[in-house]
């Protein structure tokens, strides 16, 4: 079947705005054009076919367009009930049954399920097409605003269906649906019910009579397009009888419309043929003779069926009007005065205003056709009252009716006396009815068109006429009732009143009125002075008379000119004296206090006046009894007050005008009070009247009117509402007005009574405890939904019963704002409102069932507001909701209330006012609260398990999930809907962060049924803002809602799990609609997209979709501080603006500001204007004494420019927060897409680039805010280490192999040096950008460093050569040399490029970077110094080492660490870390200005004094103790660092700092000639801090940590550098040395060394993670660097000391070693320390091996190969098994070169400690002492075994170097990568040594 909803669409969207759209025009024409057909033959459907039926009996049926559809038993059953039921076509109702299925998911429901939810789809497609064809009628009818040319494209159509018979198939249908049969409203054995579109059961009958009440209106609607045509006229009466004459018509509120409908139908055709209509349309009936004569014929038929001769006899009467105003035959003129008579005989005036008028039906229809209805009402009685035929009928019936009811005629007369004058007097009446029914009828006309009053003489003729020569009161008071009617607006209201003023009509008059009040206060005032004597009666026509009057002048001084009406009536006296008298009706006191209620906003002082003369005449409310000796007694008899007027007058008579008019002036007076102090005291008494005795018994009186009941309730409630709004009472008020406040003593006991007593306590009192106004409150709102929605279209009093229901609504809102406050002193008499609810759950549910209330607005928010405030008071609110089994109402009721505000075609004035944002912010607030709560029900999750669990299908439950993806799929109404918008976004984040709802709500966004993300990325993200200046707040939210989805964008990138195919595919359609330019939709072409085909650079036509988002960011917005006015500012300080201004507190605070629904701190313009207002009154009291007008002129004026510039502030500061808020939501994308998905996108460094130039130009635009480039320099920062980070751990791209080279190595520079130079060059200008903050720089001075740091050019600066060499160098041709050497000139050029930007810019890179190391915060010092120490990294040239020393920065460094660090090691506080890292910072900075330039920055430092501020650092002086080490724990467990760790980081550079001034120590200079002034320095820091060098060297028992182990090497090698030059070798530091040598230097498996032992241990385990692998690796290095430093020691002393070493410790006696107080290392312990060295130099040379075995084969390995090669070499484990077998490798490959090169270091140390053990060896084999030496100059045995022991010893000694000289003669100089000859020489000469020494022993 084919979809109407989409052309009802179609047709709003074009006629949404004043001129459309030129694609709306485009899209609706085509619509048109495709549904001609369909609405030619308007809601014409095929019947049933027997081949059709026989088709779907076989269960397999051809749908047009679609394959085969196969249909099971319950579907075919299902689509012939459905076929029998509406009297459809069977293929029609198969293909309806298959669009239900896709609407419902309807898999697994009931078939009589099935049914109705199919047979409601059919509905609903009727009523789109409905829907569609009344708006264009009422766009051409009704639209003045629309697009002239588009109008008439629209009339053009609908004429030409016109012609096609479109109306007469509406007169038929209107007919056919009404009957009893499948094609109408049903019939017998059909299913009554049908499932509307949110799932709720409805009567097929109800929805055929509203379809024909909306074919009505069309049908109205058509004949002011196209004329009627004389078969047509003759047609719409004959439906109006058969319309009119069913017995229902009167109690059934849609048969009424319909009748009056059609009624109107004809009538306004009729009117309008005979005025001539207009140019479009022309008259046609007017001209038709034959029409004419028929239609007179038939319109004089008459029938007496009820209802049908009022119908018809109204249309008699249009029908004489037509025939007036066209004029005819004198046949004609009698048969138009003959059905003229007819109709006034018959009262049709009565019947118009009575059964149309003043029928709820018609109050509550349409507006539009309302105004319509009533223009065309005043054309008829004008037409009517012009024409003479007319007039002459209208002076005829006043003349009647005159006669009739002339008193003074029928006076004599006793009618209750005579039964035959009874009678004459009815008839009489009867004959007066007519005129007085005409009054009224033009009363009821005008009253609500008062714009039809203006300049219409010949009503206003009419009004004189009939204001004449009454001989009645009925007359008169239908007369003074028309003229209440007509003053409707200032002009007709002035007439009035002059009309009665200037006696313009006899005898009626506003003298008439108070010459009358006055005469009967006199006359009761003679009564009353005469004992005995009682009052005189009251006439009842006098009474009636005054009170017509009194409402004449009440409506005259409502709608009067407030400068004319305060002078119309100064003496206003007459209307409170007859207040008191008891003789006085009810409702004539009604009037009066009615008529002074008006005069209370006149002005102050007239307010003033009402209470003085209020309190002097009008009754009491209770009169006050009598006090005698301290006893209140009883009056002796019941006086007359309110009390007794309300029970024993009012109440008999069942009507109470008096008590509600004494409410209502009541009211008026209190809302209009300015004074509030006195806590509503003045009201206590009138307070508990209205409680007890009018609202508490309301509902047990007999009312004569229900609307008056309902007047009461309404003005009792807005009494309560007001004392809760305008009275509160302070903290200590509300806690004397306990009731068990305690004993009261002296005079302080009556102020407690008095403040427990006030109105405000005593209505939270009841309220609180259940009482009398609670109980009644509830009452109401019991009535229930169904009930107060039926009465309030049915029943005149259903707007008061509607406000009641919002009075109580809002009553128990403002009760539960402040009950809680109460609670807290009043407890536990006294609880809680929804404690109180508690008591009876129903009551809660029925509060929350009124969001389905959907006829009032107000209503549907306080429901919403009430479920808001339960839901946060009440946890188990859902658990109370679903035991009354009300749950799954509550679900579509508000999905049915969102729905309906999304469908609006008028957004709301205010986010309060909006029912659809109070829904979706009830759904986020309790987002949060524990589940399940209100948002997991509402939103159909399952909540009777773990809502974790919840599989959500909202195309097969109707809930709010539903209606919201539906507002977001189509986005549509932006203008109207941007807030719903807004929220939609933000609610679908919320439950995609909810750790409960993530997964469910994720999963359906991914959906392929959604596509939520894809879909929206492209539709709307980067569509052009709106407008500022058209429509500034859909910018904002458009703005919040692109926001909002970037959020959800980068949440859906975070969350995804790649094991997932559906989470993997997402996010590849993400990123490529978002990296990419062009992305593709089928599947693997996105693959294709994202993996293989490379990125186009954004400099082309179009950019990525990225970088378009943010374009859309960029643009100015006014800074609000700037902006103020200039002719402003010499007032501001008078009235105190930036005062005001500057207190930020909010208006609930005393403040000025208010916070957002966004949280954004706005001005609350109420608040503003207040405090502004209350300077000026301040200053105007000080020029009007100056007499200085034209200042207060000019300051009255200042507050205005004022109001308007905070207003302008507002505007811009919302737009600044959404602007900020979405790049906040662009920033978190982008990041998280670069951070976490970036590998599945190829040409990754060119979109990195691309981003990178993007954010950093953004940043140096003017338009950027601070705010703006901090969001933007985090991106800068992240794209940057990305960058880096792919240039380390992936290989190039745009490879079609997976294999890697070794070239990826050589450069890890991915992008060309001139994006370097751009990247460089914008990211130096953004540092130097004027506006700028610390925070800013910090993170540009990261990415400064990340940048400087790619730009190095290799993954690993310190592989060595020989690995490099060997891997290129093997089975490689010429081209790789080629390719080396191009990679060497462009890494030069682009190390020059950065040299010489930063050069250019030095002078003020450095004062920015040197003023955040002075004068910056800790971290921004820290910064500063490393930024610094990056560019001496590039200073080549000494450029940026000069500006240092020029500005004294070194020297401050070094105070700061000589003075500030004993404080940073020694407190453990966050802020003494914060210092520390800054003094590591300094350092750092010193060092490399120490190794800088060779020795010249380390002379720089020496000459600065560094050494002697190093020797003054105490915090190298902090020793360990007990509590220190149980202070370490604790601070581990604070997570702040340990004393140890704090004392390691600074200690350690230091160490390094003074390592590098040993490079200017030239050591056999200092040795031969003396210690020259470093030397000196550095032995004398050495000695100053002796504790600390053996506190480090010692051995004790301590973990094997590498802090520990890095500053051992650092003090042995300072030692072993400076120690040796000490003249007297003072023995302070060589015991400790030679201590250590003995741990270092025995073999490792002997060793006690906790490093060593550690290693070892390590190496046994084959369990290590890759970080403690690692570890080791480095503890190897760090061991063979100290033996290095160690072996270097010895050496100098054995070398340049004379330090001979013995071959062992000598034994004692008893074979133990003798201790000696200074024991040497021995010529065995060199030799273990070599056999050690040489072993550890195998094993570094096969691991080495290995390796590059490995590494020449890495595109030979398998993947499982691969990751177990990082697992073992790699700092972490192997993650991403995503990953490509390329990367992989190339991150296998970097790994093993970074292991390789660790080897390498390992070996180049192994060597030197091989040389420096054999050359010390060599020396003591070779030096005579040791050596007997014979004449002949050669060894002998008998020589060598003269020295006792020493041949064992030398035998021993030569055993153990022999077998490692041979394997010292195996290691193959390749394999070292560095010469061998030395050691090979050594070891040739040692070995002939000892084979010449031992020849029968080792030969």
């Amino acid at each position: 079947m084919v979809s109407y909803r989409r052309l009802q669409a179609t047709v709003e969207a074009a006629l949404r705005a004043p001129k459309p759209e030129p694609h709306h025009r485009a899209d609706l024409a085509h619509a048109l054009h495709l549904c001609n057909e369909d609405l030619k033959n308007f809601l014409f459907y095929p019947g049933p076919k027997a081949e059709d039926r026989q088709q779907v009996l076989s269960k397999e049926v051809r749908l047009p367009n679609a394959p085969p559809t196969i249909l099971d038993n319950q579907d075919a059953e299902i689509a012939l009930k459905l076929s029998d039921d509406f009297h459809l076509n069977e293929v029609d109702c198969v293909s309806l049954l298959v669009a239900a299925h896709q609407e419902w998911n309807l898999l697994g429901r009931e078939p009589l399920e099935v049914l109705r939810l199919s047979a409601g789809l059919w509905f609903t497609e009727r009523r789109a097409l409905i829907t569609a064809m009344q708006l264009m009628l009422r766009a051409v009818v009704l639209d003045e605003d629309l697009d002239p040319d588009f109008v008439g494209e629209i009339r053009q159509f609908i004429e030409g269906l016109v012609e096609a018979g479109f109306r007469r198939r509406l007169i038929s249908l209107i007919k056919e649906i009404n009957r009893e049969e499948p094609a109408g409203c049903g019939g017998p054995g059909t299913e009554p019910y049908v499932m509307d579109a949110r799932g709720a059961l409805v009567l097929r009958r109800n929805i055929a009579q509203k379809e024909r009440l909306s074919i009505s209106q069309c049908l109205v609607l058509s004949c002011l397009i196209v004329r009627l045509d004389a078969q047509e006229a003759k047609e719409i009466y004959s439906l109006l009888k058969d319309c009119s004459t069913e017995a229902s018509i009167i109690n059934d509120t849609v048969k009424l419309q319909v009748s009056y409908t059609i009624m109107f139908a004809l009538a306004i055709s009729l009117l309008s043929d005979a005025l001539g209509g207009s140019q479009e349309v022309g008259s046609v009936l007017s001209f038709d003779p034959v029409f004419r004569r028929e239609f007179q014929k038939q319109v004089m038929e008459v029938n007496n069926r009820g209802s049908n001769e009022g119908f018809t006899g109204v249309i008699r009467f249009v029908w004489s009007v037509f025939m007036m105003l066209t004029t005819g035959t004198s046949e004609e003129e009698a048969g138009t005065r003959a059905c003229l008579d007819w109709a006034c005989e018959n009262n049709v005036f009565d019947f118009l205003t009575t059964t149309v008028l003043k029928t709820a039906a018609y109050q509550n229809d349409d507006e539009d056709l309302i105004f319509m209805y009533d223009v065309y009402l005043h054309k008829l009685i004008t037409s009517f009252l012009s024409q003479s035929l007319g007039h002459g009928k209208v002076k005829e019936l006043k003349e009647m009716a005159m006669i009739a009811l002339d008193t003074y005629m029928h006076e004599a007369k006793d009618p209750l006396g005579d039964d035959v004058a009874r009678a004459e007097q009815q008839a009489l009446q009867a004959q007066a009815k007519p005129f007085i029914s005409l009054l009224d009828f033009i009363s009821e006309v005008y009253q609500r068109e008062p714009e039809l009053t203006l300049e219409n003489d010949l009503l206003w003729n009419f009004v004189r006429f009939s204001g004449e020569d009454h001989t009645s009161h009925l007359t008169l008071v239908a007369f003074l009732n028309m003229l209440t009617s007509l003053a409707s607006n200032e002009d007709t209201a002035k007439k009035v009143y002059q009309l009665l003023q200037n006696k313009t009509i006899r005898a009626v008059g506003w003298q008439t009125l108070f010459n009358s009040l006055n005469v009967y206060d006199q006359r009761f005032k003679q009564s009353l002075q005469i004992t005995g004597a009682l009052l005189p009666v009251f006439q009842v026509g006098d009474a009636r008379a005054l009170e017509a009057y009194l409402k004449v002048l009440k409506k005259v001084m409502e709608v009067g000119s407030e400068a004319e009406r305060s002078q119309w009536f100064p003496d206003i006296e007459p209307l409170f004296k007859l207040l008191p008298y008891e003789n006085v009706p009810p409702y004539l006191k009604g009037a009066l206090r009615n008529a002074i209620s008006v005069y209370v906003q006149v002005s102050p002082a007239m307010k003033e006046k009402v209470w003085r003369l209020l309190e002097q005449y009008d009754l009491p409310v209770l009169a006050a009894p009598i006090v005698a000796e301290g006893n209140i007694q009883q009056l002796p008899s019941q006086a007359y007050d309110m009390t007794f007027e309300l029970n024993e007058v009012e109440a008999r008579q069942e009507e109470y005008p008096s008590t509600l008019s004494y409410l209502e002036l009541l009211n008026v007076l209190m809302a209009n009070e300015v004074d509030n102090s006195d806590r509503g005291r003045r009201y206590s008494g009138i307070f508990r009247f209205v409680r007890d005795q009018v609202f508490g018994p309301f509902a047990q009186r007999a009312y004569a009117d229900p609307v008056e009941k309902w007047k009461l309730v309404v003005a009792a409630l807005t009494h309560f509402q007001m004392m809760l709004n305008m009275y509160q009472l302070s903290e200590d008020e509300i806690r004397s007005s306990t009731d068990h406040a305690g004993v009261i003593e002296n005079g302080a006991g009556e102020e407690m009574i008095t403040i427990s007593r006030l109105p405000c306590a005593e209505l939270m009192k009841d309220l609180m405890s259940g009482k009398v106004i609670f109980r009644n409150i509830m009452s109401i709102l019991q009535l229930g939904v169904n009930t107060v929605s039926e009465e309030r279209t049915s029943q005149l009093y259903g707007p008061l019963l509607d406000d009641s229901i919002r009075l109580c609504l809002q009553l128990l809102l403002t009760a539960f704002t402040k009950d809680t406050a109460f609670a807290e002193y009043w407890r536990p008499v006294y609880s809680p409102i929804d404690v109180v609810l508690l008591h009876d759950i129903r009551q809660i549910i029925t509060l929350l069932e009124y969001v389905r209330y959907d006829l009032s607005p107000k209503i549907q928010q306080s429901s919403i507001q009430i479920m808001s405030i339960l839901s946060a008071r009440m946890p188990h609110l859902v658990s109370v909701i679903l035991e009354t089994g009300a749950g799954t109402s509550l679900i579509e009721d508000y999905a049915a209330c969102l729905e309906a505000r999304s469908l609006d075609m008028q957004a709301p004035d205010s986010p309060d006012d909006d029912t659809g944002s109070l829904i979706l912010r009830l759904l986020i607030e309790n987002l949060e609260r524990p589940a399940p709560n209100i948002t997991h029900l509402l939103l159909r999750f399952d909540v009777d398990r773990p809502v974790e669990r919840t599989i959500l299908q909202p195309k097969r439950h109707y809930s709010c999930l539903r209606i919201i993806l539906d507002i977001l799929d189509s986005l549509s109404k932006p203008e109207i809907n941007g807030g719903l918008h807004e929220l939609g976004f933000q609610l679908m984040y919320e439950l995609c962060v909810d750790l409960v709802t993530s997964p469910a709500v994720v999963d359906l966004l991914r959906s392929e049924k959604y596509d939520f993300f894809t879909k929206h990325l492209d539709s709307f993200a980067c569509e052009p803002l709106p407008s500022r200046t058209d429509n500034h707040s859909l910018r904002v939210s458009s703005l919040q809602q692109r926001a909002w989805l970037l959020k959800l964008l980068a949440l859906e990138l975070h969350v995804s799990d790649i094991d997932i195919v559906s989470h993997r595919d997402s996010c590849r359609r993400l990123l490529a609609h978002l990296f990419l330019q062009k992305p593709f939709a089928a599947e693997d072409e996105i693959m294709t997209s994202l993996l293989a085909i490379r990125h186009v650079p954004a400099d082309g036509l179009h950019k990525i979709k990225v970088l378009e988002l943010l374009d859309i960011l960029q643009f100015p917005v006014v800074e609000t501080r700037t902006e103020f006015p200039q002719e402003l500012q010499s007032l501001k300080a008078e009235l105190k603006v930036d005062e005001i201004l500057d207190t930020f507190a909010t208006v609930d605070d005393g403040g000025v500001y208010h916070i957002s629904e966004r949280g954004d701190r706005l001005i609350d313009l109420a608040a503003f204007r207040d405090a502004l207002w209350q300077e000026y009154r301040q200053l105007e009291v000080q020029y009007t004494v100056l007499g200085n007008v034209p200042r207060q002129l000019e300051l009255r004026d200042a507050i205005q420019k004022l109001l308007k510039w905070s207003w302008r502030r507002n505007k811009n500061l919302e737009e600044q927060a959404a602007q900020l808020h979405m790049l906040v939501g662009w920033t978190q994308l982008v990041e998280v897409a670069i951070s976490r998905r970036f590998e599945f996108l190829s040409s990754r460094s060119q979109i990195l680039f691309e981003i990178l130039d993007a954010c950093v130009t953004a940043t140096l635009s003017t338009d950027c805010s601070l705010k703006m480039a901090f969001s933007l320099s985090q991106v800068v920062m992240t794209t940057m280490a990305k960058l880096q980070e792919q240039s380390m751990v992936s290989p190039g791209e745009g490879e079609s192999t997976d294999d890697v080279t070794y070239l990826d190595l050589l450069s890890t520079v991915r992008l060309s040096n001139s994006a370097c130079h751009t990247i460089l060059s914008k990211l130096v200008a953004s540092i130097l950008r004027p506006e700028s903050s610390e925070y800013l720089r910090r993170r540009q001075y990261a990415t400064l460093l990340s940048y400087l740091h790619y730009c190095q050019g290799m993954v690993n600066r310190d592989l060595p050569l020989s690995v490099m060499r060997t891997l290129l160098l093997e089975d490689r041709d010429g081209e790789e040399d080629v390719e080396i050497e191009k990679l060497d000139r462009d890494q030069s050029e682009l190390a020059h490029i950065n040299f010489t930007i930063l050069k250019r810019e030095a002078t003020a890179l450095m004062d920015l970077v040197v003023m955040d190391a002075t004068h910056g915060s800790e971290v921004g010092k820290a910064m500063a110094y490393y930024v610094l120490d990056a560019l001496l990294g590039l200073d080549h040239q000494q450029v940026f080492l000069g500006q240092l020393q020029s500005r004294g920065l070194l020297q401050s460094c070094l105070t700061d660490i000589s003075t500030n660090s004993y404080q940073a090691v020694l407190l453990p506080s966050l802020e003494s870390v914060r210092r520390l890292y800054t003094l590591e910072s300094e350092m750092a900075l010193l060092l490399r200005v120490g190794y800088h330039s060779k020795k010249r920055g380390a002379q720089a430092l020496f000459a600065m004094g560094a050494l002697r501020h190093l020797s003054s650092c105490r915090a190298l002086n902090v020793v360990f103790t007990e509590d220190a080490m149980s202070e370490k724990l604790m601070k581990i467990e604070m997570g702040l660092p340990s004393l140890h760790d704090r004392q390691h980081q600074i200690i350690s550079p230091i160490l390094r700092l003074v390592l590098c001034f040993t490079a200017l120590v030239d050591s056999s200079a200092s040795v031969e000639k003396g210690q020259d002034e470093v030397v000196q320095e550095i032995l004398k820091f050495v000695k100053e801090h002796h504790s600390l060098i053996f506190h480090i060297l010692g051995n004790e028992p301590r973990a094997a940590q590498l802090s520990d182990l890095e500053e051992i090497q650092l003090v042995t090698a300072i030692l072993s550098k400076v120690w040796p030059c000490e003249d007297a070798l003072d023995p302070a530091y060589t015991p400790a040395l030679f201590s250590i040598s003995q741990e270092y230097f025995c073999q490792d498996s002997d060793s006690r060394n906790r490093f060593v032992q550690h290693i070892l241990e390590s190496q046994r385990n084959p369990e290590l993670s890759p970080a403690e692998r690692e570890s080791v690796r480095k503890m190897e290095l760090l061991v063979a660097r100290v033996r290095c430093n160690l072996i270097s020691f010895v050496y100098t002393l054995v070398t340049r000391r004379g330090l001979q070493l013995s071959f062992s410790h000598p034994k004692a006696s008893g074979g133990q070693y003798v201790v000696e107080r200074q024991r040497h290392p021995t010529l065995k312990l060199i030799a273990s320390l070599l056999h050690q060295t040489t072993l550890d130099l195998e094993t570094a040379l096969n691991e080495k091996a290995i390796l590059l075995s490995k590494l020449q084969d890495v595109n030979e390995l398998s993947r499982h190969e691969v990751d177990e090669v990082i697992k073992a070499y790699g700092e972490h484990d192997p993650t991403d098994g995503a990953e490509s077998i390329r990367k992989r490798r190339y991150l296998a490959m970097v790994e093993m070169c970074s292991a390789a090169g660790s080897r390498e270091c390992q070996m180049a140390s192994h060597v030197f400690i091989i040389e420096q053990s054999l050359e010390i060896l060599y020396i003591h084999f070779d030096n005579r002492s040791l050596w007997p030496q014979t004449s002949r100059g050669k060894y002998e045995m008998s020589d060598v075994d003269s020295i006792p022991g020493r041949r064992e010893e030398i035998k021993s000694l030569c055993e153990k170097v022999l077998p490692v000289f041979e394997q010292l003669e195996k290691v193959d100089e390749k394999r070292v990568g560095r010469s061998m000859k030395h050691i090979e020489r050594l070891v040739r000469t040692l070995k002939s040594q000892i084979l010449v020494g031992f020849p029968s022993e080792f030969l």
